[in-house]
């Protein structure tokens, strides 16, 4: 087959609230099982066509050099699911809102910190949340515009405060004393930034810990519930006329519907409350953030954007009749689904009688995975040495990475179709918070990351890490620094 690859850079919850789930589609672990052969997505579009266009990108990705025995691990991401993802989280919210609404969906930048992304969701018309000076720039080389483009994050230095109001990006101060250093930049400077405060419903967390933003003692935002606190934020909007959003951000992997709901209805009946107290609408935008849970167990995506769209808007009406602007932070449930590690399988063994294929990809790709095994397991896709579905009997195997290290599995325990030397292991739904955030074990290189469409068609997103990148990296200029 003719290669078909542009090697230009474009620039230059456990399901709802339960268990992830593992294996579904190519071969399953049993107790999750899946929806059918690829699953399917109801009003998500098609599990299965998504399905289809991995299982062509894998063996297009093998056909043409960009896996192989040189080039054992790559990350690929559906061109096609990506947009669809866009257009149905456009189309949620413009069924639940008034005509004339404002929205702004702004991606969350740390699920898929990589440009030519940014740029694909920029020209779906979704904006980005950043948190660093790193995203920051990031959706600035994109082309996010800065009326499209929103700040969070609980530590900005002044530095980062000041180029923000100088840009007129959107600013959601996480504290008081972030509220007081930008009383000071203003009396400076003027700013055309949209400017709130972020506040804690404290409505409680979800099933994983580490990731639930509203519990009582969450490091984010003003903690509503605390002595003294509600007022203090009523009274800082009605002595700062130019605070007119409020921004809250419930929703995380393992947060249930109804709670993410609850978090929203909490910041809702305090806009309210501030502007009955301020006697005119000086709150006219909700930042509601993002977290939508993504169902990891099957191709099916559930829930869909639209569902929780509608469930808000039976809940909080009143978000939706007009009075208010909205602005949403949605970045796992935008990606994860369309994205697939692929890693060949270096060597196929048996240990203690159990099968283990010792692939390329691990914990420098899967840090959740291999380090909260529990709380974030994958499906395991089998594909043979030609990139085609493997199939056979099923055989309970551990998929393992090469990081030196015993817990360094992907998975533990699968059944499915047996993997063997130069056969290919491809973990799913790993479009956010996995090939774009390496851990750099055993200086293990960053893979290679391309988007790809129907048709064998592929284009670079971020070339791969050469060892002398490593070594650049690692302070190879100082080399006798310490000497």
């Amino acid at each position: 087959m003719g290669a078909h690859i542009d090697t230009e850079d474009p620039d230059g919850e456990h399901g709802t609230d339960g268990e992830h789930g593992t294996d579904g589609e190519h071969g399953t672990d049993g107790e999750h099982g899946t929806d059918g052969e690829h699953g399917s997505d109801g009003e998500h579009g098609s599990g299965a066509s998504r399905a289809a266009r991995r299982d062509e990108a894998v063996r297009a990705a093998v056909e043409q050099g960009l896996l192989g025995p040189d080039r054992p691990l790559v990350g690929l991401l559906d061109v096609v699911g990506i947009r669809e993802s866009a257009a149905e989280l456009r189309a949620a919210f413009e069924a639940v809102t008034a005509p004339g609404t404002p929205v702004l969906h702004a991606f969350a930048v740390k699920a898929a910190p990589l440009v030519p992304v940014l740029r694909l969701l920029r020209e779906e018309g979704v904006g980005a949340e950043v948190a660093s000076p790193g995203e920051l720039a990031l959706a600035r080389a994109a082309g996010v515009p800065a009326g499209m483009t929103v700040l969070d994050s609980p530590a900005k230095t002044p530095a980062e405060l000041r180029e923000a109001l100088d840009l007129g990006i959107a600013v959601n101060a996480d504290n008081p004393q972030e509220l007081a250093r930008i009383d000071g930049l203003l009396r400076t400077r003027s700013s055309g930034s949209p400017l709130g405060i972020r506040v804690n419903p404290q409505v409680g967390g979800g099933a994983i810990e580490a990731l639930s933003t509203a519990t009582a003692t969450s490091k984010f935002g003003v903690a509503l519930r605390d002595e003294g606190a509600r007022e203090w934020v009523v009274r800082a909007y009605l002595d700062r006329p130019w605070l007119t959003r409020l921004h809250t951000h419930t929703g995380s992997q393992g947060v249930p519907l109804s709670l993410m709901a609850r978090g929203v209805a909490e910041a809702y009946a305090l806009a309210e409350e501030i502007n009955r107290r301020a006697g005119r609408r000086q709150v006219d935008t909700l930042d509601i953030g993002g977290g939508l849970p993504v169902n990891f167990a099957s191709d099916a995506t559930t829930p869909t954007f639209a569902q929780y769209a509608r469930m808000l808007a039976g809940e909080v009406p009143g978000l939706f009749d007009g009075r208010y602007g909205l602005v949403t932070e949605f970045g796992r449930s935008l990606l994860a689904k369309h994205g697939t590690v692929v890693a060949r399988v270096e060597y196929a063994k048996t240990s203690g009688g159990r099968a283990v294929a010792v692939t390329h990809a691990g914990v420098q790709v899967a840090a959740r995975t291999v380090y909260a095994p529990g709380s974030w397991p994958l499906r395991i896709a089998a594909y043979d040495a030609k990139g085609r579905v493997k199939e056979g009997p099923v055989v309970v195997q551990d998929v393992a990475g090469p990081a030196c290290f015993a817990g360094d599995l992907l998975a533990q325990g699968r059944s499915m179709p047996l993997l063997e030397q130069g056969d290919y292991a491809a973990a799913l739904d790993t479009g956010a918070y996995y090939f774009a955030h390496h851990y750099g074990y055993n200086s293990l290189v960053r893979p290679g990351v391309y988007g790809f469409w129907p048709g064998g068609r592929f284009a670079l997103v971020r070339r791969a890490q050469s060892v002398e990148e490593v070594v650049a990296e690692s302070g190879g200029a100082q080399v006798d620094a310490l000497a």
